[in-house]
């Protein structure tokens, strides 16, 4: 989430600003967060799976 601050480069004075970005690229102001979601959901479920494994016996 921290690299999603909006921040000012202090020499250019460029903006990096995330919500700008996906309004102008992607057509969402909401894909910055919508990305996170899929991020925590893949995890989740990558949880959900590794659990379900049967335990590994080594020899």
């Amino acid at each position: 989430m921290e690299r999603q601050a909006v921040t000012t480069h202090k020499e250019s004075g460029i903006i990096n600003d995330a919500n700008l970005w996906a309004t102008e690229t992607m057509g969402n102001a909401r894909y910055p967060l919508e990305l996170f979601q899929r991020v925590i959901t893949v995890s989740l479920e990558t949880m959900k799976i590794v659990k379900s494994l049967p335990k590994l016996e080594l020899a």
